[in-house]
């Protein structure tokens, strides 16, 4: 049986910043208050233009912030259909989500390539299909470890990477999504932080974006201290001879912080290809490949949040014969596993199916990016599913990495 993955909207959108992305990081370059209870008439909300400098001031500029009234991350269903087999039978759960209550710590994230918008950069107004819908499917549920704070950025669009894919271009501002990041950074750090622990998320462009982010205003600067971990996913990072990024360490144990969680996934039988963009090793070392299923204490066993919506063609995602999923997310225990894999050319997290043919649940899944003749894109690999192949090992991580960060603190 097939697992229909090829229709998750949010990541078939999320094909990652491959133009601009190298081994070395690239440097870069009030509400409307309410008016008093007189005859005046109620002045007229500030205007607001969606391709302007953002103000993150303004809480229309995230999708997600602890004091932003329609949060996405907050309002999101994340309840998850868990199709596991007992001796040999299928047995269908549902796992509730639910949110912390007075987290400690917070998480900051930045989205892949998924705006749909017809020029070379976005605007700040979130599509539903895109921006909102990448949020909620790859970090609303690290809500259960943390505040959640995710804002929009003009990054490039999917028009623009699909333009320099083909050898053609439009006009585009690589340098805008590294600017609009640190300026959300900077107004989180001066209005939200409050000498809270920080753990960054990210992937693809996102991931791309934080690596600049890291480089430039968090590694040796005062910044850093705040920061638990980050798990930038879907891209390279470089490493130097002692296996670091710019001296900040892959983890190793869940409770390690100060350290990064970086990877790129591909199926174990087809490996990145020489053209392949993801995981690229440097002269001075690997790329990173920080396996979260055996950091979690999971004995390579990946924890999947699977996407649940239809592909492309609009076939609905099957998980086994005859089980009808009406969440927008499943799991498959045990069906996945992962470990990092070195060659001459690339370090990467190779994904295996642990299928059995005996029982009704599924032997296939995907997550790939296909050429128009139907074959697999070898060059992007499993990048559908960096984020929620291993979203469940994270949230395993995110939450020790919490509980250590918390208990040196005091």
């Amino acid at each position: 049986m097939k697992l229909q993955l090829t229709g998750i909207a949010l990541l078939s959108l999320a094909l990652a910043a491959c133009g601009g992305e190298t081994d070395e990081p690239v440097s870069p370059a009030a509400e409307t208050p309410p008016a008093a209870e007189t005859e005046t008439p109620m002045p007229e909300e500030a205007a607001w233009d969606p391709t302007a400098d953002p103000d993150y001031a303004d809480k229309r500029n995230w999708l997600c912030a602890s004091d932003k009234a329609d949060d996405y991350c907050d309002t999101a269903d994340l309840t998850a259909t868990v199709i596991d087999v007992v001796d040999g039978e299928v047995v269908v759960s549902t796992e509730e989500y639910e949110a912390a209550a007075d987290p400690a710590v917070d998480c900051f994230y930045v989205y892949p390539t998924t705006s749909v918008d017809d020029a070379g950069n976005a605007d700040l107004d979130p599509e539903e299909e895109a921006e909102i819908y990448t949020t909620v499917g790859q970090f609303a549920r690290f809500g259960e470890v943390c505040r959640t704070f995710a804002p929009m950025y003009r990054q490039v669009t999917l028009k623009s990477l699909r333009a320099g894919m083909v050898g053609q271009s439009i006009p585009t501002d690589r340098m805008m999504p590294i600017n609009d990041i640190k300026a959300a950074w900077n107004y989180y750090l001066e209005n939200y932080n409050e000498g809270r622990g920080v753990i960054l998320v990210g992937h693809s462009q996102g991931s791309s974006v934080l690596q600049t982010l890291l480089a430039t205003e968090i590694i040796g600067k005062p910044a850093q201290e705040k920061i638990i971990a980050a798990y930038p996913t879907g891209i390279t990072y470089p490493t130097q001879e002692d296996g670091s990024f710019m001296g900040m360490p892959p983890c190793e144990t869940k409770e390690q912080t100060g350290c990064i969680i970086a990877y790129s996934m591909f199926r174990e039988n087809v490996p990145p290809s020489a053209e392949s963009f993801f995981g690229v090793n440097s002269p001075r070392g690997e790329a990173m490949c920080v396996n979260p299923a055996a950091v979690a204490g999971n004995d390579g066993v990946l924890d999947s949040y699977l996407i649940t919506g239809p592909d492309r063609a609009g076939t609905p995602a099957t998980f086994a014969e005859g089980v009808d999923v009406e969440t927008d997310f499943a799991k498959v225990p045990g069906l996945l596993s992962a470990e990092c894999v070195a060659t001459d050319s690339h370090h990467y997290l190779a994904v295996s199916i642990n299928a059995d043919p005996d029982d009704a649940r599924t032997d296939e899944f995907w997550g790939d990016i296909f050429m128009a003749d139907g074959s697999i894109n070898e060059g992007w690999g499993l990048h559908l599913l960096d984020m929620h192949g291993a979203m469940g090992n994270l949230l395993t991580i995110a939450k020790a990495q919490a509980a250590a960060w918390e208990a040196k603190s005091e």
